[in-house]
C-alpha cells in the first residue's frame, strides 16, 4: 500500500509533541529576582560619638577674592557630621565670633586657636582659609572664564596647641557666571583639603593628649575672683592640684585685679567639678559658682 506524504504530516507532528515535555513555562533566567548578598544586609559600623573629638569649625571663605561665603565650611560640618563626629554649634560660633573680630585674628596661630576652642568646649579646631578669584580675561572668544580656588586647613588640638593635620589643595574649573564659578572651585578645592585632612586628623586623635589619659577627656577653665590678697591665690592653686583623681596639668593663666585664671584636665565634666569644688572649697575660703558653660567656670571666693 502506498502512502501519500501528506497523510504522514499529521503523524510526525503528532510524534514530535510527545516527545517534547509539556510542563509550564520556565520563568528566564534573568527575570529571576537575585539573592541578595550577606554584606548589603549588614549595617556599617559607626564608631560612638564618645570616642571622637568634638569638633568647632571656623574658616574664612572669600568668593571672588573678596566676598564673603561659607561653602567650605558647609561642606566640613557635613563630612563630620557623617563620619559620627560632634561639632560645635555653628550659630554660637558665629554669635561669639560677631561680637569680637579679634577671636579670628587670635586663632590665626595655634594657642589663639586652641584658646578660641576651649570656650566652646571643642577637643580640636578645624581652621582653615580658603579664597576663589577669576581670571582676568575671558577664554578665547566666549563668555566662559576660568576661576582658581584655593583652600588651607588645619586641624588643631586645644588641649595642648599641637597641630594634629594639615592639607592645601586648589582647583581650577571654568565657569559662564562668577558667582557660580567662585563657588564651584570653592567647593572643589575645600572637599580635596577635607578628603586628606578628615582620616588623617581622626587617626592620630587620642583623648587627654596622650594615650594613657583617657580619664582626664575634659578641658577645663577656670575663672575666680574675689582672689583679692596672696594666700587666697596659693590656697586656691593648692586645692586644685591637691586633687589628682579629679584634675591634672593645672596650671594658673593669669592674675589680675583679684582675678585668677587657670586650666586643666578633668576626669569630671565642667558642671560636676563646680559641684565638686563648692562642697571641697579652698583652707579658709568658699566659692560660689556664677557660670558654667562652653568648657568654662567662673566662680567667686568669699569668706566663709
Amino acid at each position: 500500500m502506498k502512502i501519500r506524504p501528506i497523510v504522514l504530516l499529521p503523524l510526525l507532528l503528532l510524534l514530535a509533541g510527545c516527545v517534547t515535555p509539556t510542563g509550564p513555562a520556565q520563568a528566564p533566567a534573568a527575570s529571576r529576582p537575585a539573592p541578595a548578598p550577606r554584606q548589603a544586609a549588614r549595617a556599617k559600623p559607626v564608631v560612638p560619638s564618645s570616642l571622637l573629638p568634638r569638633v568647632m569649625v571656623i574658616m574664612d571663605e572669600k568668593s571672588l577674592g573678596t566676598i564673603a561665603t561659607a561653602e567650605v565650611e558647609a561642606m566640613a560640618i557635613k563630612k563630620l557630621i557623617a563620619l559620627n563626629v560632634p561639632v560645635v554649634d555653628q550659630d554660637m560660633v558665629r554669635a561669639n565670633i560677631a561680637r569680637s573680630r579679634q577671636m579670628l585674628i587670635t586663632a590665626g596661630d595655634n594657642r589663639g586657636a586652641a584658646a578660641l576652642g576651649t570656650q566652646f568646649g571643642a577637643d580640636i579646631v578645624l581652621i582653615g582659609e580658603a579664597v576663589a578669584k577669576p581670571s582676568a580675561r575671558r577664554i578665547s572668544d566666549t563668555n566662559l572664564r576660568s576661576y582658581q580656588a584655593v583652600a588651607t586647613l588645619r586641624a588643631v588640638r586645644t588641649d595642648n596647641s599641637a597641630t594634629l593635620a594639615a592639607a592645601s589643595e586648589d582647583v581650577t574649573v571654568v565657569g559662564l557666571e562668577d558667582v557660580s564659578g567662585s563657588a564651584k572651585a570653592l567647593r572643589g578645592a575645600g572637599e580635596k583639603a577635607l578628603d586628606a585632612l578628615l582620616p588623617d586628623m581622626l587617626a592620630k586623635w587620642t583623648p587627654g593628649g596622650d594615650p594613657g589619659a583617657g580619664a582626664f577627656v575634659h578641658r577645663v577653665e577656670l575663672t575666680v575672683g574675689g582672689v583679692d590678697q596672696l594666700w587666697k591665690l596659693k590656697a586656691l592653686r593648692d586645692s586644685l592640684r591637691g586633687r589628682p583623681s579629679d584634675v591634672r596639668g593645672v596650671a594658673q593663666r593669669s592674675y589680675t585685679a583679684g582675678v585668677a585664671e587657670f586650666s586643666m584636665e578633668s576626669a569630671l565634666p565642667p558642671e560636676e567639678l563646680a559641684e565638686a569644688l563648692v562642697l571641697s572649697p579652698p583652707d579658709g575660703l568658699k566659692l560660689q559658682v556664677l557660670d558654667i558653660g562652653g568648657g568654662r567656670i567662673q566662680a567667686r571666693a568669699v569668706a566663709p
